[in-house]
């Protein structure tokens, strides 16, 4: 059993005798437990050989000695957003890579998360069209197959070069991707800015039940009309994608329009996206096309 376990590097060390980031975050995370400036704490922990994401409390303070940070990702914001809902009061600390800072800014948009509740370490992270410097290598992504590129969607393509397929061929390439579903919905269950309680895509008025593949093209355009506007590129549902379709590069299409359109940029600020009809009045203007 040993010996299939995957070696997860140490992300920090201790050089010449000095503490290292690692123990400077565990501390920062004792010190909030212990003065109450967070009820828990959500990071992650090594569990017989795998990282994963653990709650750290006051009760057992010791455990934050196993805060690790390492190259798993979770969608830790989600597990906060679920906490939350049930426990309103609750102050939430969390360990939080670019990505999940971009998805916290729009759960604040959408009110699903309360930003006086929530304190954040932060660690730099993976490159990404909504991050522009980032410096992880280890996110490098896999590159296709001859077959997927001769017949289906190459991920790793820009939006722009994805559009240069003629109409008939193009839509041939993401007929053939969308057939692969499953319809376990694993892209939906592992976003961070999913949360309706009411999910279309379970709506038998918009998606046939009992049939897999599900209907195509319309399960993976309703919730990519859905990802306008909150897809933060994270990049988990193509991670959790059992059949390897191309939804990063979907979803960037959608918030391509949003930004064309509204000049609305997903997840870098705080501000209201101009698809939510909830609290101040929206400010955005539509730009001309």
């Amino acid at each position: 059993m040993e010996e299939q376990m995957k070696e997860w590097p140490e992300p920090f060390s201790i050089t010449n005798g000095k503490t290292s980031m690692l123990a400077t975050m565990q501390e920062q995370v004792k010190d909030w437990l212990d003065q109450d400036k967070v009820d828990l704490f959500i990071g992650y922990k090594m569990v017989q050989g795998h990282p994963l994401p653990h709650c750290f409390t006051k009760d057992n303070l010791d455990e934050v000695d196993d805060l690790i940070v390492g190259q798993a990702r979770y969608s830790l914001e989600k597990i906060t957003t679920k906490i939350a809902a049930e426990h309103p009061e609750m102050k939430i600390g969390l360990l939080a890579r670019d990505c999940n800072r971009r998805a916290l800014n729009v759960l604040y948009v959408w009110n699903q998360l309360n930003p006086d509740n929530l304190e954040t370490i932060n660690v730099n992270c993976c490159p990404s069209k909504l991050k522009k410097h980032g410096d992880c290598s280890y996110l490098e992504p896999e590159e296709a197959g001859a077959y997927k590129k001769k017949v289906g969607i190459d991920n790793n393509m820009e939006v722009e070069l994805a559009e240069e397929f003629n109409q008939e061929d193009r839509f041939k390439r993401w007929m053939y991707e969308f057939q692969k579903c499953i319809k376990c919905y694993g892209c939906r269950d592992i976003c961070p800015v999913c949360f309706c309680e009411e999910c279309s895509l379970e709506h038998t008025d918009l998606i046939a039940t009992g049939s897999v593949p599900p209907e195509v093209p319309i399960f993976h355009l309703v919730r990519a009309v859905h990802m306008g506007g909150r897809c933060i590129d994270c990049g988990l549902c193509e991670d959790a994608c059992p059949v390897d379709i191309p939804l990063r590069l979907l979803y960037r299409k959608v918030n391509e329009t949003v930004e064309d359109v509204f000049g609305y940029v997903t997840g870098t600020h705080a501000d209201q996206s101009p698809f939510n009809l909830l609290g101040d009045e929206v400010t955005l203007e539509i730009k001309p096309i």
